[in-house]
């Protein structure tokens, strides 16, 4: 049996899940439960080959929560969003999931690499281990005075994006709504344009990712690197809040940016349905129009694994190779698979990186 293609991963919430179950953190990892997307068996099993790890600071629990799942699959639906986290809850809690990364690299024993730079990730692929990228989902745990975002960038920190969804110093996000569109409010603040200015000069990745749309074009109008959202969608495909306009799409081509297709099946179902129940034409269908809009060398993977519902067919990072199949079957060649699942990622960090 052939080894299954590598696939580079714009973004993924394993962290996530080890912050929630710190006790059983290496039976999540290094040996596999069974339970979510990610751990370095089906990682292994599917070809995962690399990707973004985001640091994401949950809200805090709610006492009496509506059942978000029923609300999904019921649309229309409009998710009110979380408050404001303060720096002072956030901080401990993105310094404890950056330690669950670096914990993931010592304990896999050379199974997993944390990476820095190009040159790193296609060493560690050469190698046979996993290259794992700091992402951080949300910057609540940047302090205004950006110091914290030097400290991050020290420990690895390489991809940033300003929001998920619930506002920040820096900015706004969308609410997770259907149907609906990006316009959802005001954009950047001066905090936040101090911060995607930092990011150049640091050649941190800036998401636009949960932008709502006016903190996009503010970020486009600011930043000298590309224009890169690392797991979203088409918006003209699936009328979500989430998903990215055409008129985006274009704006992130012009920079030869990049767009990473979002596995979320919220994302991805033209009826903004939870429900993983469902086949490949979603999924073709948002692909095909991406490359329609963006060019076939600025499109690959962003699976939001461990953070989102994925379709029956993918179910976790072993099923990457079924995905592949899908996209073979629908008539994309083998070089076009290559640069979808690998090359235009590394490419896209080499032009941010310039490493």
């Amino acid at each position: 049996m052939a080894d299954p293609m590598p696939v580079f991963d714009g973004h993924n919430d394993i962290l996530l899940r080890l912050l929630l179950a710190p006790d059983n953190r290496r039976r999540i990892w290094i040996e596999g439960e069974g339970q979510g997307h990610l751990d370095l068996p089906r990682m292994r099993a599917g070809g995962f080959a690399g990707g973004m790890f985001a640091i994401y600071v949950p809200s805090p629990a709610e006492s009496d929560p509506p059942d978000y799942d029923a609300m999904m699959d019921s649309p229309p639906y409009e998710i009110a969003l979380p408050a404001p986290v303060p720096l002072s809850t956030a901080q401990p809690v993105a310094l404890t999931m950056a330690s669950h990364l670096m914990w993931m690299e010592r304990s896999s024993e050379g199974a997993f690499r944390l990476c820095r730079s190009v040159a790193e990730i296609e060493a560690a692929r050469a190698a046979g281990a996993i290259a794992g990228v700091m992402h951080m989902e949300g910057a609540e745990a940047i302090d205004d005075r950006l110091d914290a975002l030097h400290a991050f960038h020290a420990m690895g920190l390489r991809s940033l994006g300003p929001v998920w969804s619930r506002p920040t110093i820096f900015g706004n996000g969308v609410p997770f709504r259907f149907p609906g569109d990006p316009d959802t409010g005001p954009g950047l603040t001066d905090a936040g344009r101090r911060l995607i200015r930092e990011c150049n000069a640091l050649k941190i990745m800036v998401d636009l990712s949960h932008m709502n749309e006016a903190g996009f074009d503010d970020i486009a109008g600011i930043s000298d690197a590309p224009l890169v959202a690392t797991h979203s969608n088409a918006h003209a495909v699936t009328a979500s809040t989430r998903n990215l306009t055409d008129r985006q799409l274009a704006m992130i081509r012009e920079t030869k940016g990049m767009v990473g297709l979002n596995f979320a099946t919220v994302f991805l179902r033209e009826d903004g349905k939870r429900s993983p129940n469902m086949g490949w034409e979603p999924v073709l269908r948002h692909m095909d129009h991406l490359i329609a809009k963006l060019g076939e060398d600025h499109v690959g993977f962003g699976s939001d694994f461990d953070g989102a519902a994925v379709p029956e067919g993918i179910t976790d990072a072993a099923g990457l190779p079924r995905l592949i199949d899908a996209l073979r079957a629908h008539g994309y060649d083998e070089p076009l698979l290559q640069k979808l699942a690998w090359g235009n990622w590394m490419s896209v960090l080499r032009r941010t990186w310039g490493a």
